[in-house]
């Protein structure tokens, strides 16, 4: 009974009203699913796909969805374009994220190639080396003197690589780093 109460409470009202909030059987509304892509865009940016997994997740229809998301993207709320370059800028200057990492978030999060593509172009080989050598010079600091040279690079190199720099950047700026480092402290040797 409490259930075709509220069903009935929630259809009265003026025709405006009911033409705005548009029921599916178990799928909720648009509005609701407009609420909800709210509140997760209030956190932070997301994707389109983002958005609608996360609305598939609370039970919402495809429909309902796309409903929702093409609405939102009319009014410039979801653009992957600009979450690309938000997310690139962000991760490779905070985070110290290298290309080949930034592009995989961006594939798992549901942005495309092209998308993606433009918002990677941004990072120039110049700046992906020099954020490499910050992160190196970073590390040395914290790293055991009495390592040997090969163990050092190693550790180095593997370091970069988990945060997605090519193998060509990460042994360029970590052999370079280390003979300014013995360059600056003969004694290390």
């Amino acid at each position: 009974m409490a259930a075709g109460s509220e069903e009935g409470a929630s259809s009265t009202g003026t025709g405006a009203n009911r033409s705005r909030v548009e029921r599916t059987p178990q799928g909720g509304t648009v509005e609701q699913a407009k609420e909800a892509c709210l509140r997760l865009l209030a956190v932070r940016a997301r994707s389109r796909a983002e958005l609608a997994q996360r609305l598939a997740a609370k039970g919402f229809t495809p429909e309902i969805t796309e409903r929702a998301l093409d609405r939102f993207t009319e009014v410039g709320l979801i653009d992957d374009a600009a979450f690309a370059e938000q997310w690139v800028q962000s991760r490779h200057t905070f985070s110290g994220k290298g290309k080949q990492a930034l592009a995989q978030e961006l594939r798992r999060k549901g942005v495309s190639q092209s998308d993606a593509a433009c918002a990677l172009d941004a990072i120039t080989a110049d700046d992906e080396e020099q954020r490499a050598t910050e992160l190196v010079r970073r590390k040395l600091r914290t790293m055991p003197t009495n390592l040997d040279r090969d163990k050092t690079i190693r550790r180095l190199v593997s370091m970069l690589a988990r945060r997605g720099y090519n193998q060509s950047t990460a042994f360029t700026v970590v052999k370079a780093e280390l003979a300014q480092a013995q360059f600056d402290t003969p004694d290390l040797d």
